[in-house]
């Protein structure tokens, strides 16, 4: 559930969180997928059918302002969709498989270590920290495996034929 932070958090801002926004903000933290603004819309009407994609989307705009949510790109594997997560988790990158778009969260000392190395190398403080890993997931390097032999051991003439097609 939302909790006394982000209540407050809004406050802060002039704004009120609402049974709607309120309903959307749970739905994102905790969701185990990311979610976009239609899945988002789909979920919502479950719970409550009056809900509209206006809100939606304004909700999703506010949040995302006042810094309680990040919008993600995700390697634009889906093309220009957004994906939106809480903002409450810790810091973790987004390893994207670029063939069937599995999206993956990676935590741990690495991430920290890369942080504090750019930072002493630079000079630099970090607030925020957004990182995406594109490649292939062990499952779909398999796939690609087994197809590249497939086409490998087919004889010159079939691979000629398909060409003049």
């Amino acid at each position: 559930m939302a909790g006394a932070l982000i209540e407050s958090s809004l406050k802060q801002l002039g704004l009120r969180l609402t049974r709607q926004r309120r309903l959307l903000l749970n739905l994102i933290e905790q969701s185990r997928v990311h979610l976009d603004a239609e899945h988002l819309l789909r979920l919502a009407r479950q719970r409550d059918s009056k809900i509209n994609r206006v809100t939606v989307y304004r909700t999703l705009k506010m949040l995302k302002d006042s810094g309680l949510v990040d919008q993600l790109d995700l390697m634009h594997w889906e093309g220009e969709a957004h994906y939106y997560e809480a903002r409450m988790k810790p810091e973790h990158a987004h390893v994207v498989c670029l063939r069937c778009g599995r999206i993956e969260e990676f935590y741990g000392e690495p991430l920290q270590k890369l942080r504090r190395s750019i930072e002493n190398h630079f000079g630099f403080q970090i607030l925020m920290v957004r990182t995406e890993v594109g490649g292939y997931c062990s499952h779909c390097r398999t796939l690609l495996t087994r197809e590249m032999k497939q086409v490998a051991h087919k004889p010159p003439a079939q691979a000629n034929r398909r060409r003049r097609r």
